[in-house]
């Protein structure tokens, strides 16, 4: 199932997408997309509704796939290519760094630079949307936990990132830094996630082009690998890493400024489309 959120901040609708393109309310089903809607159980029940006989959604904003994410766990330099175009060493065991959850936002919301950013850059990642509790898990079982996937892009202020001192959190929780979706798409719906081709533009032109063949670490051993540092609870989101392309790899460096449009896509979970918008001064 294609699974999304329609509706204003705060206020969005639970839907799927049907076979025809049409957008299904599922509010009457459930309470959201959310950790209490993504087990096995409950999943398997929406599979089993007849979308046809539900309301449709004509419009409406797309807001972000998953409700009331409780953490953001993102894996630094999960490409090789990457690594070498930020002048890092290849990682010899996942990178985790946290990534607020307040920064998510919906798939074409702004962009928004902050206040003192003088170095935002993007990066298109597949995010991996975590269904059931897991804690220690093994690599063999590790997708028995996974209840779907979206598309992420993990947006960073590499001055912020690099060069304040700390952790890099600072450069990547800013609000609007994590649109997520449009949708989460079941995992049943996605025979590999290690087949899957992602890509990112900057008006127009295209900047990142990869596929998750060539993570360094595979979905199922990150799954297992972030289990025995933290419990991962339904809802929470693991962004996986972004190929080579990112901004402060091109020579010379290029950030976004305000006024660009950036769009991402994986394939199977969609496109989205930000336009970069300049905080209020104050």
């Amino acid at each position: 199932m294609k699974l999304l959120r329609v509706g204003e901040h705060g206020r969005e609708k639970p839907a799927a997408l049907d076979a025809n393109g049409d957008i299904r309310d599922l509010s009457g089903l459930i309470a959201d997309i959310d950790g209490a809607s993504l087990g096995h159980a409950p999943l398997s029940a929406l599979r089993g509704a007849d979308l046809g006989g539900l309301p449709v959604i004509r419009s409406g904003r797309v807001g972000p796939c998953v409700g009331r994410v409780g953490k953001i766990v993102c894996i630094g330099l999960n490409y090789e290519d990457h690594a070498r175009e930020a002048g890092l060493p290849i990682p010899a065991e996942p990178i985790i760094f946290l990534k607020a959850s307040s920064a998510i936002c919906g798939p074409n919301d702004p962009i928004v630079i902050p206040r003192g950013a003088e170095k935002v850059d993007w990066e298109v990642e597949l995010g991996v949307v975590i269904g059931t509790e897991a804690s220690h898990v093994g690599a063999a079982r590790a997708l028995d936990h996974v209840a779907g996937y979206c598309v992420v892009n993990d947006v960073s202020e590499r001055g912020f990132q690099f060069d304040r001192g700390g952790t890099w959190d600072k450069g990547k929780s800013c609000d609007s830094f994590a649109p997520l979706g449009p949708w989460l798409v079941t995992a049943d719906e996605i025979a590999d996630p290690q087949e899957l081709a992602l890509w990112l533009e900057v008006d127009g032109r295209r900047y990142q082009q990869g596929s998750t063949r060539t993570m360094i670490f595979g979905v199922r051993e990150i799954v297992s690998y972030v289990s025995r540092f933290m419990r991962l609870e339904p809802g929470d989101v693991i962004a996986t890493g972004t190929p080579p392309g990112v901004g402060m790899g091109q020579k010379p460096p290029v950030f976004l400024k305000g006024g660009e449009t950036v769009r991402a896509g994986i394939d199977g979970l969609g496109v989205q489309s930000q336009p970069v918008l300049h905080a209020p001064a104050g």
